[in-house]
């Protein structure tokens, strides 16, 4: 099994996915993420020019933030993410090269898991932590029950159908991780809308898990 590159403390463990962001609107949609409170972002490859949007929040952010793509299927993409300073890799599935590249890059990895075949699988690739996806067919039940023969160090995190009004379904079989896409942001919302949304976001999560942790 290899060494697992661990994800950095984060006062919310919460990834803003920004898919189908335009270059033209990262800085200030990434911006508005930042001043909220966030401090993962993902930009989803299947995004207009992503690599440019993610060079720019990448060179926008604060070094304590977490900066990278999803829906990342080869190591040629991974390459190419590495080019532009990105240091968190998500996918939508396990691919081991894909994992092992980029933790050998040191980038964070979070493969997008479903089954428990998937997830021991990503596990011995050297993943930083694990995307059940989609969360909202598997449930909390789902992702409690293959949690319970997962490695203790490793993160979960639900993704997909996720939002501040579920928060605390998740919370009882203690995930406190979460990937947040249309909640958050959708192609051709204005930043102050996005920063809006960020802001509810985070209150219902300090509501549910009693603050940041």
């Amino acid at each position: 099994m290899m060494n697992r590159i661990p994800l950095p403390p984060m006062k919310y463990p919460l990834i803003a996915i920004l898919r189908g962001l335009k270059p033209e609107e990262t800085g200030s949609v990434v911006g508005a993420l930042i001043e909220a409170g966030f401090t993962a972002i993902e930009i989803p490859l299947n995004s207009p020019d992503p690599f440019r949007s993610i060079e720019t929040a990448v060179k926008m952010a604060p070094g304590h933030c977490l900066i990278g793509a999803g829906t990342v299927l080869t190591t040629e993409q991974v390459e190419q993410l590495d080019d532009v300073g990105g240091r968190l890799m998500v996918s939508p599935n396990v691919e081991p090269s894909v994992i092992r590249l980029a933790a050998a890059k040191g980038m964070v990895t979070m493969p997008g898991v479903f089954t428990p075949t998937e997830a021991l699988a990503a596990a011995a690739a050297g993943a930083s932590g694990l995307k059940f996806f989609p969360a909202s067919v598997l449930g909390p039940s789902g992702i409690g029950a293959i949690r319970a023969v997962l490695p203790g160090d490793l993160e979960i995190a639900a993704v997909g159908g996720v939002s501040e009004t579920n928060f605390g379904d998740y919370a009882k079989i203690g995930v406190r991780s979460f990937g947040l896409g249309s909640s958050l942001y959708k192609p051709g919302m204005s930043a102050a809308d996005v920063r809006q949304r960020a802001v509810a976001t985070l209150a219902a999560y300090d509501a549910v898990y009693g603050g940041p942790r």
